[in-house]
């Protein structure tokens, strides 16, 4: 009841102004980007000032558990706009970006026009620099039209992304891997149709053997394995618990070096940079013989499939199941020792409680604990900086008064909807 009282209280001055929610006339920041921007201040603003004291209502001040409540509840619903116009800002984004890939699509078309014609100073222009040319302005064009229809997604990228809205890493790899290839094919492909004697053509032919490019088309192949695979691992270990994942705002490039909560991961780093430098050579073996595919040596083959592997055993061994270790009955300073008793607040340690990519408050606040038939929503407790509860390893929640005495399970469900192991616990009267 202190806690209705207080939010009508406040309830007031935050509908007093005619330009909050989201609105977009003057008085209100412009495009997704700034509303976001803004409503994440107001909200770290919101938790510091609770974190330090300040904003309480008199009617829940005398009492711990309902100031913490209200506390929570007020966070929460301030968390979930900044989740609203942070999906929004994604939104936003991905619409934009099928722009800017054509235009780094096209760039780099240039690019290649400027680097064919330096260099074909002295040497002048030959016929394998324009099937060059004519070979990337085919690719250019087919991503142009790719970004188009999936402008939605991301443009060219759409691929590459992942169902958890991030820059997938191993088809990331194996999408320039095919890039390379597709271009290297089409160079032969104009050659040949430029060749006019029998000798020539014969010999562009040959160029496509599986003597010559035998190396590049097995890393081609394990490369794409890996993408399927990785995304078949991946759906199934979520589907049995065995890892948590949650909804990025939006992809970013270091999605490709990082995991979900944004620290880099010495499998994805490995796999990227030894992929990239494979990538290199085979482009300048390219560039070197334009008459054959490039032919990788098995050497370096070789080691970009030790990276593969090493990459898929990476997402083997990531992740876990959350699990309970204890629960113990929450204790303050000058407490005696006793039992658990309904209205007493419980610690539950254990492991994985938070997934990676889920510190924030609006997925913290979707993190609900079982208790019996219960239903007990984790509370937010602010401190300056964050949040003291809830934590990856420890949950701190009040035991309702509708927990019947007797033994009950405690079960603790994540904000990826993963559920740990149930912990039998005793509640006294």
């Amino acid at each position: 009841m202190a806690v209705q009282e207080a939010r009508q209280g406040t309830e007031a001055p935050r509908g007093a102004g005619a330009h909050d929610g989201g609105c977009t006339c003057g008085d209100c920041p412009h495009g997704a980007r700034a509303g976001h921007r803004r409503a994440e201040a107001e909200f770290l603003l919101q938790r510091d000032g609770f974190a330090a004291g300040h904003g309480l209502p008199a009617a829940v001040a005398h009492s711990v558990s309902a100031s913490r409540q209200w506390v929570s509840e007020e966070l929460t619903q301030s968390a979930e706009l900044v989740a609203e116009r942070g999906r929004a800002e994604g939104e936003a984004w991905l619409t934009r970006l099928w722009l800017r890939t054509a235009v780094t699509v096209w760039a780099a078309v240039v690019a290649l026009l400027l680097v064919q014609a330096l260099t074909a100073v002295g040497a002048g222009w030959s016929d394998a620099r324009t099937a060059g040319l004519l070979a990337a302005l085919v690719v250019a064009g087919a991503l142009t039209t790719a970004s188009w229809f999936h402008r939605a997604r991301g443009g060219a990228l759409a691929p590459v992304i992942g169902e958890d809205n991030r820059l997938s890493t191993s088809r990331a790899v194996a999408a320039a891997w095919v890039l390379l290839v597709a271009y290297a094919v089409l160079v032969l492909v104009g050659r040949l149709a430029a060749a006019s004697g029998h000798a020539e053509r014969d010999a562009l032919l040959s160029g496509l053997d599986l003597s010559r490019g035998a190396g590049v088309v097995t890393v081609l192949a394990v490369v794409c394995g890996i993408a399927v695979l990785v995304r078949r691992v991946v759906g199934v270990r979520v589907l049995a618990q065995r890892l948590q994942k949650v909804r990025a705002a939006r992809p970013r490039a270091a999605d490709l070096l990082t995991d979900d909560a944004g620290r880099g991961t010495f499998a994805d780093i490995q796999y990227v940079v030894i992929g990239a430098v494979a990538l290199v050579f085979a482009a300048v073996r390219l560039a070197r013989r334009p008459d054959q595919l490039p032919d990788l040596p098995w050497g370096l083959a070789v080691v970009v499939l030790v990276s593969a592997a090493t990459y898929l055993a990476g997402k083997y061994a990531e992740g876990g199941r959350p699990v309970i270790l204890s629960v113990v009955r929450a204790r303050e300073a000058g407490d005696l020792d006793a039992p658990i008793r309904t209205g007493d607040d419980i610690e539950i340690r254990g492991a994985g409680f938070v997934p990676p990519g889920a510190q924030t408050a609006d997925r913290l606040s979707r993190m609900v604990v079982r208790i019996g038939p219960v239903h007990v929503h984790v509370p937010l407790v602010p401190v300056t900086g964050g949040f003291s509860n809830p934590t990856d390893a420890v949950l701190t929640v009040p035991v309702p008064a509708d927990v019947e005495p007797g033994r009950v399970d405690v079960q603790v469900v994540t904000a990826a909807g993963a559920e740990t192991n149930r912990y039998a616990i005793d509640v006294t009267d």
